[in-house]
């Protein structure tokens, strides 16, 4: 190979892109926005593991529950902090109220100073929902005056929604969790066993997200070929051989991804910026999180302009470039399948040696993972073309729309094919994802025993306010349509360290039949229950018939004096009833009255809400009037599935990053499309000129978009359920295939292509004139 020579041929290529006047900065220009919407992409796509990192660190270092590692006296550096975590209307908010017990107390990153007793520093993003109209129900619940706005370092993203509140006697109410005494910040980070299935879910994650974007900028630098080529013809008239009419057309393709370098930077980072404005999945950054790494930078820029001058080498293999005009329109050679079928084949060969691995603890060979799904997905750009131009092949007659479409796509299918491949690999690799996530979900999720049918919300009730004082305000709420409230206490046979025990439970008659089914009840009357597992010590204590102690002492840091109550001689025998979250009650139930005086202080219990259905801001209304008894208490919303946090994590993840790519896929089909029409502006105006309806050049355009869609899809489907099969054996779950997702992963890819369709109708109709025959 001659360096010199393909130096100099590549420059001239580039002096043609930037140099040859209208039609090369067209092409340079649409190449460009291509190539730069993929670089920008990628840059943001592989930045997220780095952003997440940043999030995780910042939690770690604003953490305060480093009590769990050993107790923590009173002292100078000490400081009281409560949890006050809350939620409104589906967004979290997290609240911490804070009591320093001297001068050298810990101070939360991101803030100056301590706020004062009845004072909050809040974030950015807080301050602005308060301000605006829609925080009016949330300043309700919030008593606090803002003093000031909690900086970056002790946020982990820009629209959190958190505050640090001041207040004074939280020592009093020490209760790990939710009260405790700490001397410093942060939580060591703790190395824990990798998790093989996970391994596996975030590799797959990151090569479905990654290969649609390397397809989309391999489509982007042939945008323009067919008349770049025609245009080459002119230089072989002069003398140019082939091969070096082949180098400069790279030369013009690298041109065009040389200054999509340049876009995608520019795109990078004013999409960079504006990730601080915005919110998705409930996950944002600060600008600062975005910064790739300097080795990913100098890649990108070395590989984009290295894959163009490939993939048009490679394009012009099968184009004869002769100086009286390009062999294009002739018959092309039958595309060969079988070397097409050997990328799907050694994908699946690549990760047939580790099905099963992920039972058991096993783990998985990454680079055979990230190899044998990618040639899996790779095998979809390879096939799409072959089965598109063997099924128009086939096509026959219908509508002049209909012919128009099917002859155009018979002379440049593999044209249509490129528009379409990025989708069909996204969808493949979404629908395979999707059974992966649906198939391992019950590893990292349980259902809940909650009964939402019975309560949609519970509040477990402190010392500090009565069960009763917090039912009978809830009951006055707005949205509350029912009320259960059922306090909890232990009696024993002695006030301290009893040898026999039993569960006693208050509440009046309607909430005990929450929990228990009664024969009859009115106020005063005591049950038992006697059907459930373990009842040894309450039969015991049935036949001591001696005095019992409620709240017995456990131990010499008790502070609630046990109470003396002696068994009723009536007793009623009632059977166990599960609570609206499953549990089941035992020993003793009372009504309020038959409560022996001086027990009320050490019984907590809870409350259950059923809502009114469909009210507007119950649940807030909820958290309002449980905010205006004691700030510290804290309703939770009753949820029938619970998933690990690493996975949802994932989860978001992989919804942030495929809302980037299909905003990409979008993109980019709009300015192929519009390509598209433009090299064909004199082939429509001499059909309208030739009184072909609009209407009629119209459908065949839905049409060409339309055909290699539908293909590309149902490939799309043939491959995702067959890597998807693969993946759910690797991982030793259950094949089973979710139909309705994979309606939807298709449904949503083909209505991508029908709004760029739609979009790119005002440009056709301005190309379809008469006018257009006109050139220069």
């Amino acid at each position: 190979m001659n360096v010199r020579q393909w130096s100099r041929d590549l420059s001239l290529g580039v002096r043609f892109a930037f140099g040859g006047g209208r039609e090369g900065w067209v092409r340079a220009l649409l190449t460009a926005v291509g190539v730069g919407l993929g670089v920008a992409l990628l840059l943001l796509t592989t930045t997220l593991p780095t952003a997440l990192s940043v999030r995780h660190d910042r939690e770690r270092q604003r953490a305060d529950f480093t009590y769990i590692f050993e107790a923590t006296k009173p002292a100078d550096d000490t400081l009281v902090i409560a949890d006050n975590d809350t939620e409104y209307r589906g967004a979290d908010i997290r609240g911490r109220v804070m009591e320093p017990e001297g001068a050298k107390a810990p101070l939360p990153p991101g803030l100056d100073a301590f706020p004062a007793t009845g004072d909050m520093v809040v974030s950015p993003a807080l301050k602005k929902l308060l301000d605006s109209p829609d925080g009016t129900t949330l300043r309700a619940r919030l008593p606090y005056r803002v003093s000031g706005t909690i900086t970056e370092s002790g946020l982990v993203g820009s629209q959190e929604l958190a505050y640090y509140a001041g207040a004074e006697d939280l020592a009093s109410r020490i209760d790990p969790p939710h009260v405790a005494r700490i001397d410093h910040f942060g939580s060591p980070s703790r190395g824990e066993e990798s998790d093989p299935v996970m391994t596996l879910l975030i590799l797959v994650v990151f090569v479905v997200l990654l290969m649609p974007v390397g397809v989309f900028i391999a489509a982007a630098v042939r945008f323009g070929g067919e008349r770049r080529d025609r245009r080459l013809a002119a230089l072989r008239l002069v003398g140019s051989d082939s091969r070096m009419v082949r180098r400069i057309a790279a030369g013009e393709a690298m041109a065009g991804a040389l200054l999509g370098l340049a876009f995608g930077a520019g795109f990078f980072l004013m999409a960079r910026q504006l990730a601080s404005t915005v919110e998705v999945f409930g996950i944002s950054v600060f600008p600062s999180y975005l910064t790739p790494a300097a080795a990913l930078v100098v890649l990108v820029a070395v590989a984009v302009p290295a894959a163009a001058v490939g993939v048009t080498l490679l394009a012009l293999r099968g184009v004869v470039i002769e100086p009286l005009g390009v062999v294009r329109t002739a018959k092309p050679a039958r595309r060969r399948l079988w070397w097409r079928l050997l990328l799907p084949v050694a994908g699946l060969a690549a990760l047939a040696p580790m099905i099963g691995k992920g039972e058991g603890g096993g783990d998985f060979n990454q680079y055979l993972v990230v190899i044998g799904v990618l040639l899996l997905l790779v095998g979809v750009t390879a096939l799409l073309p072959w089965f598109v131009e063997t099924v128009v092949g086939r096509l026959g007659h219908g509508a002049v729309s209909w012919q128009l479409a099917v002859r155009k796509l018979q002379l440049s299918g593999g044209s249509a094919a490129r528009m379409v491949n990025g989708i069909a690999v996204a969808v493949a690799g979404a629908i395979a994802l999707q059974m992966l996530f649906a198939g391992v979900d019950a590893q990292y999720s349980k259902w809940t025993t909650n009964d939402l049918t019975r309560a949609q919300m519970q509040i477990k009730v402190t010392d500090s306010a009565p069960v009763t004082r917090i039912a009978d305000a809830m009951r006055d709420t707005e949205g509350v349509r029912k009320v259960v409230s059922v306090a909890d206490a232990e009696v024993g046979d002695g006030r301290v360290e009893p040898k026999h025990s039993a569960q006693v439970s208050v509440g009046d008659c309607a909430s005990l039949r929450e929990v228990a089914v009664l024969p009859s009840c009115r106020e005063g009357d005591v049950f038992y229950v006697a059907d459930t597992a373990d009842q040894t010590d309450t039969r015991t204590l049935l036949k001591s018939r001696k005095r019992l102690y409620l709240n017995p002492s456990w131990g010499s840091d008790d502070q609630v004096a046990p109470a003396a109550w002696r068994l009723p001689k009536e007793l009623k025998q009632a059977r166990t009833r599960v609570d609206p979250t499953g549990a089941e009650r035992s020993g003793f139930l009372l009504t309020r009255s038959a409560v022996p005086s001086g027990a009320e202080a050490g019984i907590r219990g809870v409350v259950y809400l059923s809502l009114v259905p469909g009210a507007a801001d119950a649940q807030e209304q909820v958290r309002n009037t449980a905010a205006g008894i004691d700030v510290l208490l804290t309703p939770e919303t009753l949820v029938s599935k619970e998933r690990t946090a690493e996975f949802r994590s994932l989860r978001t993840g992989l919804f942030v990053g495929a809302a980037c790519v299909l905003a990409l896929i979008g993109a980019s089909l709009l300015v192929g499309q519009l390509e598209q029409l433009r090299e064909r502006r004199k082939l429509l105006s001499s059909l309208v000129a030739f009184g072909t309806r609009r209407r009629t050049l119209g459908m065949s355009v839905l049409w060409q978009s339309a055909v290699p869609v539908g293909l590309g899809l149902v490939l799309a489907c043939a491959v995702g359920l067959t890597l998807g099969t693969v993946l759910l054996k690797m991982v030793g779950a259950q094949v089973r295939i979710d139909w309705t997702g994979v309606l939807a992963m298709t449904g949503f890819g083909a209505a991508i292509v029908m709004g760029v369709t739609l979009f790119s109708v005002p440009p056709l109709l301005k190309l379809m004139r008469p006018d257009g025959l006109r050139t220069e």
